[in-house]
């Protein structure tokens, strides 16, 4: 190390002391301003610790109401991952139902009762089919493009033309989103 980077270093140490000294000077300064303005009195501690308690207790609401939201929300779609796990059970039924109205079987009315009865049973727990008709406007946040096929007429093009599998949605949430064909 040369002499001029020792001096260089020592003149940096001298500085950073004299920083360190004027800065806790200004600190007692503050803290005497303070201890001056600060009012001591039993009302001014007692007004304190009012605002102290309103804001823990405000808090302490909030989260009560946070946690009963979330829990609600949960209740709402406890049964999510059984019911999605329903649904191509729903689509079987569909299939079946409109197989044995082709050959006219006789145990179509027992298989009808057994769909209803599940699908109502869905129902009431919050399963909503989402209803997708030839000609509605493709959205992307409601419907899965499955493929694009060449529209028919101008006025069909960026529109659905034809439904794969039906949408449902348990709640204000979408769990299977509707497999659609699309006009391009």
């Amino acid at each position: 190390m040369s002499k001029k980077e020792k001096k260089a270093i020592e003149e940096d140490e001298v500085k950073a002391q004299e920083g360190t000294e004027s800065s806790e000077e200004v600190s007692q300064e503050e803290t005497s301003e303070h201890s001056e303005t600060v009012d001591e009195s039993p009302e001014a501690l007692l007004a304190l610790e009012k605002d102290k308690f309103l804001r823990l207790f405000a808090e302490f609401e909030n989260y009560k109401k946070r946690t009963t939201k979330e829990r609600i929300d949960l209740f709402k779609t406890a049964g999510r991952e059984v019911i999605a796990a329903l649904l191509p059970v729903v689509d079987d039924f569909e299939r079946a139902i409109a197989e044995m109205q082709k050959q006219e079987d006789a145990h179509i009315e027992g298989i009808r009762l057994i769909y209803n009865k599940l699908t109502e049973t869905l129902k009431s727990k919050g399963l909503e089919s989402l209803e997708v008709k030839a000609g509605d406007v493709f959205d992307s946040d409601v419907h899965e493009a499955i493929t694009q096929i060449k529209a028919p007429s101008e006025d069909m093009v960026g529109k659905i033309i034809d439904t794969v599998e039906k949408g449902y949605k348990l709640g204000d949430q979408i769990i299977r989103h509707p497999k659609v064909v699309v006009g391009n």
